[in-house]
């Protein structure tokens, strides 16, 4: 089956169930050219479409062509993806005759000529769950050969010295046959109909091509056979790793190294072959770890080079391929017949070209790469304590037009003027299709293209560093697709299309999912080899890209414990607390932190307490303190707020759910869930006409609040993409607009759909009320990752009110210093007193604005409008000032600094605090621009800076000592 974009929804708790149906079909003319009118027709007693969902016989053809010799497949253009087919391709259903009916013209409907072959099956509009028939193919045009042995496109696995018989026969009378080996020409016939040759002592691999020429019309038919060179056993050098190991002392050679049990022999096929590998490229076998190794040679340093292998299993189990064509598992760039097409030279210059004649996606090998020139930024960078994380996630795919790294290299000032201190990028590792949310990941060490060059995700880490912010990977390494090459190398395939599911041999993945929440194929993390892949890939993204940590994605898949029918049943059991992920889980944390002792490490589990603790808990007390972070939903709580009904917030708290330190990363809206204010605007409380939340500035004027209750809890949090300036599109938009969503979708949904692109167009900063979300949640962020009291103990209480009230405090601190904050809000569409519950009396400080109230008792009410809040102080905020490094003009240099730094203006006095708000240097004299103020005698570490003026008052910036 050719489905080259696959969109997985990967978070629904679906098991796929194999529902592929075998159908009835007819095609009139039975013979007809490309540019005939054809109807196919398909019988309805052949179709069960209660076993894929489907209503209002909403059956669709996914379909492909060939090229005149039967090769060159390209997908239909109409066919829309995988979980949504294009309504141009649906079937005609006629009730009377119980057929469904689509009629075309081959060349326009494919919009290609030199049609040989067409190729299609029938399908749901959501294909997922294998909600499809089988394949079927169609010749197209009167004059046909048929090749009759071997099989068209086949690779026949023959000893050394064997023989091969190729027979073919053509309608028309006599035609003229040439078949050619390896580009050489072996045997002619001028004419016949009927045509057979004995090739005989065949030592080494055959590429044939058998010509036939009747008239001007010439077909040509391909196939190969494969000679087994029983492969050499000899030790492999030691420190090799699997996949490519450059030579460090000789750009012209590298080692290739695969570990592939139950394969006879491998072949290495690529550019530097000519891709017809003789038996110098057959790859030898360690005896001790039975590992395929081979050493290329004469390579040229900074070539772009592409390969694959073709792994053969002279007695394959029945089902299973004997031979497999596949990139490297451990590529860290691969070419894609599929989707390099798709991607513009703008976004990926010099992009490497696909070999032609190939199938499937082949790796890069390149010796002699210039490696990436990262700055001390970068090599110095200082992560920010897990604490005081605030995490913005986006999906580059959605966030600008280009959807680019360039974009977000261009927006760094959006990022930096917003104050958060970490990026989270949904999965960039390869993925099928281009356009895609990621987690339908083929190869997890290989960067996707469609985003941009290597080079270019690296400047933006780069950049990120330089500017203090972290970026994290999301990661999808509970499964894998189709195209991933360890599954392709032991799988079922029982109709030869190169597409299938797991078979029993594999060492990597379980034949059924274990566990209730699976998409993909499912990997078995109890399998040593699995252990060593994930182990390369956290190493990888973490060396070579210096990623500061992973969100973990479906973490509940990480257990062997949950078949399907398992006792008490497969969703309970995936639920309730496993140890075998406990263990695996954190000994993959153990990996990355040996890496890197500061790498976050982020769990997306959304499961029981119990097992949570054993992960946030997990050495806590070590230096520096360690604890997995896990992603802690709180939409529906928030939600409730927005709209204007109560809500129980309290399990935002690290110590709700009995975590010792603050390692619960709370968020009230992610990817997964539907957009807050779209909710707000469909369902939002409208009983009071002067704040009716169905109306958009309402609805947005909530938001500033929603920030405050949220983003100031101690502990890590995460903003979700332009919730900050109140996105308010559905997350089902269509890539057209329109909203189709689970509850009016008759089959599939636009939840993976790429987004309209109207923020940054329509000028969204410009929007007051969309730019005072943004400039609230900023300064609430500065606060919050500036003050030392926002690393205290808080109390909400737990019950569902509108009038969240939030007391954090630090006991650490003096009580000269902001060491207490009382946070109210109303979330009512009426004005309303609600308590306020102050600590203790006196002065207090709205940390917003910096007035006062003057307390008298603890138990007074604080009269708040729909949709207002208050952020209370014992003292003002005295690092996190209002007007913060918002688009500063002020620049301090070097950043790093070893001795000391300058600044581009004039300063009256220069204050450095450390991070946790103490007072270490002062300089109290005017200085001019470009004066030395020395730090040789600070720790290392990140400090903020305070400097104050005569004309423009004070800024602050941030300091990060060598």
């Amino acid at each position: 089956m050719k489905k080259t974009i696959l969109y997985i929804l990967f978070f629904l708790s679906i098991v796929a169930t194999a529902q592929q149906q075998s159908v009835a079909y007819s095609i009139s003319p039975a013979t007809f050219e490309e540019t005939t009118s054809i109807t196919i027709t398909i019988d309805g007693n052949a179709i069960n479409e209660a076993a894929w969902g489907v209503t209002g016989n909403a059956i669709y053809m996914w379909t492909w062509s060939f090229d005149i010799n039967d090769a060159n497949s390209i997908d239909c253009p109409t066919n829309g993806t995988w979980t949504s087919s294009n309504e141009v391709n649906r079937f005609n259903y006629n009730s009377s005759t119980n057929t469904y009916t689509k009629t075309f013209t081959p060349n326009v409907f494919y919009n290609r000529n030199g049609i040989g072959r067409i190729g299609f099956l029938v399908k749901a509009k959501d294909g997922t769950g294998d909600k499809k028939s089988q394949d079927n193919f169609v010749e197209v045009g009167a004059y046909q050969v048929s090749l009759n042995a071997p099989a068209e496109n086949s690779s026949t696995i023959i000893a050394s010295g064997g023989s091969l018989n190729i027979a073919a026969t053509n309608t028309g009378g006599n035609a003229s046959y040439v078949l050619k080996a390896n580009g050489t020409t072996l045997n002619t016939n001028a004419a016949t109909s009927s045509y057979s040759f004995n090739h005989s002592a065949i030592t080494g691999n055959q590429n044939y091509e058998l010509q036939v020429t009747q008239g001007t019309t010439v077909i040509t038919k391909k196939f190969s056979a494969i000679v087994n060179p029983n492969a050499v056993s000899e030790a492999m050098p030691a420190g090799l790793l699997d996949g490519i190991n450059y030579n460090t002392s000789d750009a012209t050679k590298a080692t290739l190294v695969l570990d592939a049990p139950f394969k006879d022999f491998i072949y290495v096929a690529g550019s530097f072959n000519n891709w017809q590998p003789t038996g110098s490229f057959a790859m030898k076998k360690d005896p001790a770890s039975g590992k395929f190794w081979l050493e290329l040679t004469g390579l040229i340093s900074g070539t772009n080079y592409s390969y694959q292998y073709w792994l053969v299993d002279a007695t394959p189990i029945a089902g299973t391929p004997a031979l497999v064509k596949t990139a490297d598992p451990y590529s860290t760039l691969v070419l894609s017949p599929f989707d390099d097409g798709g991607i513009s030279a703008s976004k990926y210059p010099n992009m490497p070209v696909y070999p032609v004649g190939q199938e499937r996606e082949v790796t890069v090998l390149q010796t002699g790469k210039t490696p990436y020139a990262w700055s001390s930024a970068t090599t110095n960078f200082v992560k920010p304590e897990k604490e005081k994380l605030v995490v913005y996630e986006l999906l580059v795919r959605d966030f600008d037009a280009n959807r680019s790294y360039q974009d977000l290299i261009n927006k760094m000032d959006y990022f930096k003027n917003l104050k958060i201190n970490a990026i989270e990028l949904m999965p960039v590792m390869e993925y099928e299709g281009n356009e895609s949310w990621g987690y339908n990941t083929s190869f997890h060490m290989a960067l996707d293209k469609f985003y941009g060059t290597s080079d270019k995700l690296k400047e933006f880490v780069d950049l990120c560093h330089q500017n203090g912010i972290a970026v994290i990977l999301d990661v999808a390494l509970n499964h894998a697709f189709g195209r991933n090459p360890m599954l392709r190398m032991w799988m079922n395939d029982p109709d030869g299309d190169g597409w299938g599911s797991p078979s029993t041999e594999n060492p990597y993945f379980n034949t059924t999912a274990m566990h209730s929440y699976n998409v993909g194929e499912d990997f078995n993390h109890q399998q040593p080899r699995t252990q060593n892949y994930v182990q390369r890939v956290i190493k990888q993204w973490v060396e070579e890209y210096k990623i500061d940590g992973f969100r973990w994605d479906l973490t509940k898949g990480f257990t062997q414990n949950c078949p399907s029918n398992v006792a008490g049943g497969q969703e309970n059991c995936t639920g309730n607390r496993q140890q075998d992920r406990i263990d695996v889980l954190k000994k993959y944390a153990d990996y990355s932190w040996n890496l890197d002792p500061n790498h976050y490490v982020i769990f997306e589990h959304l499961g029981g307490n119990d097992e949570e603790q054993q992960w946030a808990n997990y050495r806590l007390n070590e230096t520096p303190s360690k604890g997995i972070m896990m992603w802690g939903i709180m939409t529906h709580d928030y939600n409730n707020l927005t709209k204007g009904f109560a809500g129980n917030i309290s399990r935002m708290t690290s110590s709700s759910r009995g975590f010792t330190a603050h390692r619960l990363m709370g968020y009230a809206e992610s990817h997964d869930e539907e957009r807050l204010m779209y909710n707000n605007l469909q369902s939002g409380n409208n009983t009071v006409a002067d704040h009716n939340v169905r109306t958009l500035n309402v609805a947005l004027s909530r938001m500033s609040a929603l920030g405050a209750v949220s983003l100031l809890v101690p502990g890590p949090k995460m903003i979700w993409q332009f919730g900050e300036l109140g996105w308010d599109s559905s997350i089902f938009t269509c890539n057209n607009g329109s909203v189709n969503s689970p509850s009016d979708a008759t089959s599939g949904d636009c939840k993976l759909d790429t987004k309209p692109q109207p923020q940054w167009a329509t000028n969204w900063l410009g929007d007051t009320n969309r730019s005072k979300i943004y400039d609230d949640w900023a300064k609430m962020i500065t606060m919050k990752t500036i003050e030392p009291v926002f690393s205290g103990t808080v109390t909400i209480n737990n019950s569902s009110s509108l009038f969240p009230n939030i007391k954090i405090t630090n006991s650490a601190l003096a009580s000269t210093q902001l060491k207490d904050v009382l946070i109210v809000a109303n979330f009512n569409v009426i004005a309303q007193n609600v308590p306020s519950g102050f600590p203790y009396t006196g002065t207090w400080y709205n940390l917003m604005d910096n007035t006062t109230i003057n307390v008298i008792s603890t138990s007074a009410t604080i009269t708040l409008q729909p949709g207002e809040f208050k952020i209370y102080g014992n003292k003002t905020a005295s690092l996190a000032i209002a007007d913060y490094e918002k688009s500063p003009t002020i620049v301090l240099y070097p950043n790093p600094a070893s001795d000391y730094f300058t600044l581009n203006e004039t300063t009256s006095k220069v204050q450095i605090f450390s991070i946790t708000g103490q007072l270490v240097k002062s300089f109290d004299a005017n200085k001019t621009a470009g004066s030395q103020f020395s730090v040789s005698d600070l720790n290392q570490g990140l400090y903020i800076v305070k400097t104050f003026d005569e004309n423009n008052g004070m800024k602050v910036l941030k300091l990060l000592k060598n």
